[in-house]
């Protein structure tokens, strides 16, 4: 079966970056989340992300608002997913949001549509049975900014029918992805299995007050070349997420670091509303971020 529509559960930083791609690339695309303030948020990222891709694509006008013009959005998961090929499910990284979503998706969904996972660090087996589909359910997972850092990784779990999976193989190839095959399950993928650990180690390094957030970021920027830090990494993905990863990490563990972090997480970032570049502001501050000015990697 060829895709030709798209369903996006899930209209935050990601979900809506991952909507905005497929119908910049000629796809028929639904945006579905919860109510009418997610939608209106999720319009205004879409609004945003026409400018990045003007900016960093040289997207035309005519490019990006042809781009929009193929994305509807609903409240109702029922009419969102009418008439969808595949869903792409984009929504919190908490176990029970998830698995009540697949099932209340199940019922009603067609027969037809395929589910894929953006999760970044669930298996697509610990949902396989909620989605009342097995055969038909797999995991894609896109990198932040995902028009520029464009990798797509397909990871099957053992009931996915490879038919299915050469689909979205495919699929991610034509919107734009490099199509990464995963053949067997791995906790966090190639992906986050190399950057969640250095997310984690710079993240405690914090809560055990080793160093500030700065100090942490030049020392891995200068040591290793690399352009970002991962305090400035982590403004990226949102600090929601990285909160929700780690209070998982610390309930299903009894970590006491673990705990320990979630806690500051939630009290001086999450609380405050300092949620990443998404919101202005939070580990540094936007639009001009400090590890940006020219003399932070100096020794002053």
């Amino acid at each position: 079966m060829e895709f030709k529509h798209i369903t996006i559960a899930g209209s935050g930083v990601l979900g809506s970056q991952i909507a905005f791609q497929t119908a910049f690339n000629g796809f028929h695309v639904t945006v579905y989340d919860i109510n009418d303030v997610a939608l209106q948020s999720a319009k205004d990222k879409i609004n945003i992300l026409k400018g990045r891709y003007q900016e960093d694509l040289q997207a035309s006008k005519e490019q990006v608002d042809s781009a929009s013009d193929r994305i509807s959005y609903y409240s109702d998961l029922a009419k969102a997913v009418a008439d969808a090929d595949l869903l792409i499910e984009a929504i919190p990284e908490i176990v029970t949001i998830k698995t009540e979503f697949y099932e209340k998706l199940n019922q009603v969904a067609p027969d037809k549509t395929v589910f894929a996972s953006n999760s970044s660090t669930l298996m697509p087996s610990q949902f396989a049975g909620a989605t009342g589909r097995p055969e038909k359910f797999l995991a894609l997972h896109f990198a932040n900014e995902i028009w520029i850092n464009n990798t797509a990784e397909i990871m099957k779990h053992p009931g996915t029918d490879m038919n299915v999976f050469d689909q979205v193989v495919e699929f991610a190839k034509a919107i734009g992805m490099v199509a990464l095959p995963l053949h067997k399950e791995q906790p966090g993928y190639i992906l986050n299995s190399l950057l969640v650990p250095l997310l984690d180690a710079a993240e405690l390094l914090l809560s055990r007050e080793v160093a500030d957030v700065e100090t942490i970021d030049k020392t891995w920027m200068i040591a290793t070349g690399a352009p970002k830090g991962p305090f400035a990494i982590l403004d990226v993905v949102g600090i929601k997420t990285s909160y929700n990863i780690v209070k998982a990490k610390a309930d299903a563990t009894g970590n006491s670091e673990f705990k320990k972090l979630a806690e500051l997480l939630k009290t001086e970032y999450v609380d405050k509303g300092k949620l990443g570049v998404a919101t202005g502001e939070g580990f540094y501050k936007y639009p001009n971020p400090r590890f940006m000015d020219p003399d932070f990697l100096g020794n002053q």
